[in-house]
């Protein structure tokens, strides 16, 4: 501004300096007068901007922005540990709860899940088998870490005709002597089906075996307590399970106190190659039964899987070869009745959504093992995504009094809701 002003003088000085010389000649002296008087207002004019120019240079320079502060890192908050948990088992040091208002909002609410299982049936049987259309299951979990020493599992059960506790138990992960307790009502731990879920099975139906030796789709599920224990070994996943039951169970009966079941189970698993692994299993079963006042019954069965799942390929392709026998001696008035039943499965995945399988029934009855009944079954699953399934089974049945049955099966499987992971 100050720079500008350097000419704007200059042509007032001009026209001071010559206008005066024009007015001798052409000019009165009024406008020498007029002439002088504009000449005196820019003057002023002049002397105001160089003030204020002046006044804006005097005043202080404006501040930077002052630069956002670092993010502060996130840190878990701890929650002290009770008194006493380091001598029960229980974590050494403070309990890290991560999430924040999240997981503060999930402490006290359980995962929930319904699982709902709709079935049909085409074909006639002579042996009843299932209704045309029903709702077969549904069920209803809840699941939740009660505190740093257990968790617990309810599961309900809704049919047709029951409401029921499917199970219903509290786990002790890390009991003195490296235990792992359970208590409550549970399936017991005899072979693989029978602690199976409906909706977990990878068939319609469950194999003759359950049916006609372990008590059918209800099992061996009783109230009782459980302990289970890995073996350190360098050759393979070594678990021993000791179980101890009520007695009151679809097979076992007891009519006094004391009439106690036991079941002892014992599994080794190992990966064979980064693709394929091996489960094997030995269970033993002991209790009394309904066919007389001092009367029991022994299980004895061995079971076997076989997975191959490709690494690179594992949602796309997968194969599972499983079977399961089971020897029961059951004590009558008639003597002791010796069935046995067995099962093959097979299960091939052959697209990212698509199974095929078949399955192989052959079982006696245990009050009378000189009726046998024997089957085939063919399968077809179609998973769109993993909270539903629809599946469906050929089934030929051959009973043992001499009647055939040839049905087709097939299923709706759904869930919502947090489920947690069966037993593998």
């Amino acid at each position: 501004m100050r720079i500008a002003a350097v000419p704007l003088i200059g042509l007032a000085l001009m026209c001071a300096s010559g206008r005066p010389a024009l007015a001798q000649t052409t000019a009165s002296s009024a406008e020498v007068d007029s002439l002088r008087e504009e000449l005196q207002q820019l003057r002023k004019a002049v002397t105001a901007l160089e003030a204020r120019l002046d006044a804006l240079q005097a005043m202080p320079a404006a501040p930077e922005a002052t630069p956002a502060p670092p993010p502060v890192p996130t840190v878990p908050v701890e929650a002290a540990v009770p008194a006493g948990a380091q001598g029960a088992g229980g974590p050494a040091g403070a309990l890290p709860l991560y999430g924040g208002g999240a997981a503060a909002s999930k402490a006290f609410n359980p995962d929930i899940a319904a699982i709902g299982d709709f079935l049909g049936a085409i074909g006639r049987s002579p042996g009843g088998g299932e209704p045309s259309l029903q709702m077969h299951e549904s069920e209803l979990a809840f699941q939740a870490v009660v505190d740093p020493y257990a968790r617990a599992d309810f599961f309900l059960t809704f049919g047709p005709d029951e409401v029921g506790v499917e199970e219903a138990f509290i786990t002790f992960p890390t009991a003195p002597a490296g235990l792992l307790v359970k208590v409550g009502k549970m399936r017991d731990a005899f072979g693989k089906v029978n602690g199976m879920h409906n909706h977990v099975m990878p068939w319609v139906d469950r194999p003759l075996v359950t049916n006609n030796l372990l008590g059918g789709e209800d099992g061996l599920a009783d109230a009782g307590i459980s302990l289970s224990r890995l073996i350190p070994n360098s050759f393979a996943f070594l678990e021993a399970t000791g179980q101890v039951y009520r007695g009151d169970s679809s097979v076992f009966k007891g009519e006094k106190r004391a009439d106690l079941a036991y079941v002892g189970h014992l599994r080794a698993y190992r990966d064979l190659t980064e693709s394929t692994n091996l489960d094997l299993g030995g269970s033993i079963a002991y209790g009394h039964n309904d066919s007389g006042p001092r009367e029991t019954t022994r299980l004895f069965g061995v079971d076997a899987t076989f997975r191959f799942r490709p690494l690179r390929r594992a949602i796309y392709q997968r194969f599972i070869a499983r079977s399961e026998l089971v020897w029961s001696r059951r004590g009558q008035a008639t003597g002791t009745a010796n069935a046995f039943g067995t099962y093959v499965g097979l299960e091939y995945q052959f697209a990212r959504r698509w199974f095929a399988g078949g399955r192989w029934d052959w079982s006696e009855r245990a009050e009378d093992a000189s009726v046998r009944d024997t089957g085939e079954s063919l399968l077809l699953t179609w998973w769109p995504s993993e909270f539903s399934q629809i599946r469906g089974q050929y089934r030929h049945t051959r009973f043992g009094e001499g009647r055939t049955a040839n049905e087709f099966l097939f299923q709706f499987l759904f869930s919502i809701g947090a489920h947690g992971a069966h037993t593998f």
